[in-house]
């Protein structure tokens, strides 16, 4: 049986001050008027009494830009310099949607074909420190992707806000190590009751119905909701760049002389250039065909790839879109299509 332990709030600054000690920690900060999650050099920096990050901490494990490998050339041969990232890391105030996110990331850096020792390493020296959501944004539509305000999938540990106090729920060895510097008491029956309420009380008022729809996209490549259903996009990658589950990037040498190194980037499938051929011919030549590629690939592809949906529900592509283009309205707009082959 799991353990259940109790954090006052007023031991968190003293606790992540002895993690930093130990580990790179990642935390929510508050920058203009969003928050994002960067690393802390104190444990009064932390805020974690916010809704969600304007941008997913994915960037932590998948950084906008990296690094793969360097080198130099001497003569007739090519000295290759490892700069894999190995340092410790906690991710403090993950929301379970943003953990979740990073076993989806699992899938693409890590199957039978290809294993990324970046990304990997990465990850296996990562907690994951969880904060559950006592209320989540009207664009949340997490449950209807099999996840929860209160999810544990991924995490190591759960903290759920009760008041001046959290109830600590330890999921994995990873997280109790990383209570080992603070001495915390088991939680009491009426702690672990009020946190369940908490869970209880909480409730989201968005739903998306995506039963069937993958064996509507099997059949629908062609259909002409794609030639309307994409019109208000302006192709500015605001839902790929914010979104835990994209994944697209461009490598990239810059190089001086002898020496040299290879650059990971992130990318995007809504920009004209990501598929243009060194021909010059480009297989998604317009928005229409942009747009299709990232709704098939989350709800089609990736499904045939890992029997997953490469969405998480958290909702940052409807608030970061400039034009108030709405996920949870393409999908059901696309519900409506019929199952029915539309081969031209």
């Amino acid at each position: 049986m799991k353990k259940v332990l109790l954090l006052n709030k007023s031991q968190i600054t003293s606790w992540v001050n002895k993690l930093i000690e130990n580990y790179e920690v990642f935390a929510p900060v508050k920058e203009d008027e969003h928050f994002c999650f960067k690393q802390i050099d104190s444990g009064d920096e932390v805020v974690l009494s916010y809704n969600n990050s304007k941008i997913p901490p994915k960037e932590v494990l998948f950084p906008r830009s990296e690094k793969l490998f360097c080198y130099n050339y001497e003569k007739d041969s090519v000295k290759l310099t490892e700069v894999i990232d190995k340092n410790k890391k906690v991710i403090l105030g993950v929301r379970p949607c943003d953990a979740r996110s990073f076993l989806l990331l699992d899938n693409v850096f890590k199957n039978e074909k290809y294993q990324d020792p970046c990304y990997l390493t990465r990850r296996n020296n990562t907690v994951l420190v969880g904060l559950g959501c006592n209320q989540p944004a009207v664009t949340c539509f997490c449950t209807s992707l099999g996840g929860g305000p209160f999810s544990t999938e991924g995490l190591d540990l759960l903290l759920v806000d009760i008041g001046e106090q959290y109830v600590v729920e330890v999921l994995t060895d990873k997280g109790q190590t990383l209570l080992s510097e603070i001495n915390l008491p088991p939680a009491t029956e009426e702690q672990k009751e009020a946190a369940r309420q908490v869970k209880e009380g909480v409730s989201l008022v968005s739903h998306v119905n995506l039963e069937g729809l993958k064996d509507k996209l099997d059949v629908n490549f062609y259909s002409p909701i794609w030639d309307l259903i994409h019109e208000k996009c302006l192709g500015c990658a605001a839902c790929t760049y914010s979104c835990p589950t994209c994944h697209c990037f461009d490598i990239v040498d810059e190089a001086e002389g002898n020496d040299g190194c290879r650059i990971r980037n992130w990318d995007a499938c809504m920009f004209p250039l990501f598929t243009l051929h060194g021909s010059g011919h480009n297989p998604r030549p317009t928005g229409k065909e942009r747009f299709r590629q990232r709704i098939m690939h989350k709800f089609k592809y990736f499904v045939d790839n890992f029997n997953v949906i490469a969405c998480v529900g958290c909702g940052r592509c409807i608030i970061n879109c400039p034009v108030n283009l709405d996920i949870r309205k393409v999908l059901t707009e696309l519900q409506g299509l019929e199952v029915r082959s539309d081969k031209p």
